[in-house]
């Protein structure tokens, strides 16, 4: 799951830390002291690494949107996978019912970023750039033409991620597979007829 990793230093395993413990509490009324008590350490410590307790959350937001990249990435590399089978695959694994606390702590950091405040503005920065490339190569080794490329890559990751969300607001299991399955195969069949053209 890509929210397991092996800490490599210090500041990566507050950061792996922060993560499950904020998946479980949120961030409402969130303190500096209240999370350094949480997560085992003190609030200078989380100062000297982060700076504040939103940088931390910056640090938080980057470190779940990399390893769901690594997710995206391992089902690419899967032998003979093809693009429909990296789409169902990514959409199960952002839906599978262990991944929740972290979708929901994403969707949360998320809007938070979203209010424009300056402290937790930056982790805007990436949240749809740092995935577009990865797509793009994606969809274009699908076929599509490299100046719709672009265009289907931030149409996956939005719908992806619409869903996702629906996930979690509504739990209708049966009606996002329908609706996630019509989107696929759809796009699959545009992808096709764009190969032959």
């Amino acid at each position: 799951m890509w929210y397991m990793s092996a800490a490599r230093d210090p500041r990566s395993a507050l950061v792996e830390r922060a993560i499950d413990h904020l998946a479980e509490h949120g961030t409402t009324d969130l303190t500096l002291r209240g999370l350094a008590a949480g997560l085992g350490t003190s609030h200078r410590m989380l100062i000297y690494h982060f700076g504040s307790k939103d940088g931390l959350l910056v640090a938080v937001a980057r470190e779940m949107e990399r390893r769901q990249l690594a997710a995206l990435a391992a089902l690419r590399e899967a032998p003979g996978a093809d693009a429909g089978q990296v789409m169902r695959g990514m959409y199960r694994h952002l839906h599978d019912p262990a991944l929740a606390p972290y979708m929901r702590l994403f969707f949360e950091l998320y809007g938070r970023a979203l209010r424009a405040d300056e402290a937790t503005r930056p982790m805007l920065a990436g949240v749809v750039e740092s995935w577009l490339e990865p797509l793009v190569e994606f969809v274009t080794a699908a076929g599509v033409p490299p100046d719709e490329a672009a265009a289907d890559a931030r149409l996956c990751l939005a719908v992806a991620r619409g869903l996702a969300l629906d996930w979690l607001a509504t739990g209708d299991d049966a009606a996002l597979d329908a609706a996630a399955e019509r989107f696929f195969t759809g796009l699959e069949q545009r992808w096709r007829d764009a190969d032959r053209n």
